[in-house]
């Protein structure tokens, strides 16, 4: 619970988030795309947002399986699979794999 701005309330702010591994969670709201790291345009992107200092990397040294783009043009480099990443995000109430926000 968070208190409010020199109200004496306290407001609850309910933040969903997605275990990328190791300790490191990305918030469910905030993801756009989780794509995998493979083809030669996301290596590009990939090594953009590094000069840019938009990418988080929390691997912790692991190979690279997964990348996840969020709303604010950060990307953040995850450990585990891409399947994984989604599979976690579907548990959190996200959208099915192949499912639009419009179906829900």
């Amino acid at each position: 619970m968070f208190s409010g701005p020199g109200d004496g309330k306290e407001t609850r702010v309910n933040i969903s988030l997605i275990d990328v591994g190791y300790g490191s969670y990305v918030s469910a709201e905030r993801v756009i795309a989780v794509i995998s790291p493979d083809s030669a345009p996301v290596k590009r992107m990939v090594q953009e947002a590094k000069e840019e200092r938009r990418l988080i990397d929390a691997t912790f040294g692991k190979k690279t399986r997964a990348v996840i783009i969020t709303d604010s043009d950060h990307i953040v480099l995850a450990s585990i699979e891409t399947e994984d990443v989604m599979h976690r995000f579907c548990m959190q109430g996200g959208s099915e794999p192949g499912e639009d926000a419009h179906d829900r």
